[in-house]
């Protein structure tokens, strides 16, 4: 968090990530409790969904945001290929299950164990110490990062070819093998919104998968290579500014992914998801749905894919401003100032 010089900033209640911020135990803490958070949010709302779900009437047509992820990667079908929501159950459990152990993780990471990684007796827990200006121990860390979102590729790109996924275009699972060609992967990067080929979709995760495992092993073996300079992040590299790298990466994903499930039926099935969406604009883009939507019963009847894309677009909207707020007092910028220049309603205080 950002001091403009003052080492001895206090900062209230509701500034969170200062509790954490030189203290990398109790960063471990807060993402160990996130992490759980999410799962219990996933677990509760699959079952909840599936409590729920009407067989007569579309799932892209009812609250099913959670079931439509599952039946795109080929959970929920009998050996018909019909889906009837077999093992969602087990799933939603799992997730539930996995929450408290991570919650149980959090509170060791909070209460017990050390605040600050450094004061470890572990060897190698000390490695995972918080130096913001260090780069050494930035690219260390992220190396980890790295490795693990690889790890995560693989997953899903071997879950397609031995398992199978959905594929709408048949209407059925089947099993996908990934198509590797570095030149549709390249062109991709131009015309993604169009993609109609699971094999490349698995393709553009599988190189994604040798790529980050490759960047994480870099960043793990090597250090800070040449002089640290300011381009480099030299005075700039802070907890501020990694707070606002990340919430860029976010809100770009998060934007990024509103535009591609908007229209795209490969990998957000109709069948799951709903109809495309039309794109208006009025002070911001925003989506409407395209067919008729009278038989939606959640979502203030709309489609799933209309509230996933409007969902996804606003907050990833909201994360970019986070992004540039944290940005700027990375740089040094103090909001403070504006409020010591003006008066109630950001008029102008006079001479």
């Amino acid at each position: 968090m950002q001091t403009y010089g003052n080492p001895d900033v206090t900062y209230g209640w509701w500034a969170g990530n200062s509790m954490v911020t030189n203290r990398s135990g109790r960063f471990i803490a807060s993402h160990a409790a996130h992490t759980g958070m999410i799962c219990f949010a996933a677990g509760a709302s699959t079952l909840y969904e599936l409590a729920r779900f009407d067989p007569s009437i579309p799932m892209g047509h009812q609250s099913s945001l959670f079931l439509a992820h599952l039946a795109s990667i080929g959970i929920g079908f009998d050996e018909a290929g019909v889906w009837t929501g077999a093992g969602v159950v087990t799933i939603g459990i799992l997730h539930l299950v996995f929450s408290m152990v991570y919650g149980a993780g959090g509170l060791l990471h909070a209460v017990l164990f050390d605040e600050d990684m450094q004061q470890s007796e572990v060897l190698q827990a000390r490695k995972f110490k918080l130096e913001w200006d260090n780069p050494d121990n930035q690219t260390f860390i992220l190396g980890h990062h790295l490795i693990f979102f690889g790890v995560a590729n693989i997953w899903f790109v071997e879950w397609a070819r031995i398992h199978g996924i959905y594929d709408p275009a048949i209407e059925a699972i089947r099993q996908v093998n990934y198509n590797l060609d570095l030149t549709q992967i390249w062109n991709h990067q131009f015309d993604f919104l169009s993609i109609d080929s699971l094999e490349d979709v698995m393709g553009g995760h599988a190189f994604l998968a040798f790529f980050q495992i490759g960047g994480g092993a870099f960043h793990i073996a090597t250090k800070q290579i040449g002089e640290y300079t300011e381009f480099k992040g030299s005075n700039v590299l802070s907890a501020e500014a990694i707070l606002s790298w990340s919430l860029a990466g976010i809100g770009w994903m998060a934007i990024v992914a509103a535009f591609w499930a908007s229209t795209n039926t490969t990998v957000y099935p109709v069948a799951w998801y709903g109809e495309p969406l039309q794109i208006q604009f009025w002070f911001a883009p925003y989506w409407i749905d395209t067919a008729d939507v009278s038989d939606c019963t959640a979502f203030f009847g709309h489609t799933t894919r209309d509230a996933l894309v409007n969902v996804h677009y606003g907050l990833g909207f909201f994360a970019l401003q986070g992004h540039l707020w944290h940005a700027l007092r990375a740089m040094g910028f103090d909001f403070k100032r504006l409020l010591d220049r003006t008066g109630p309603y950001g008029i102008p205080r006079t001479p």
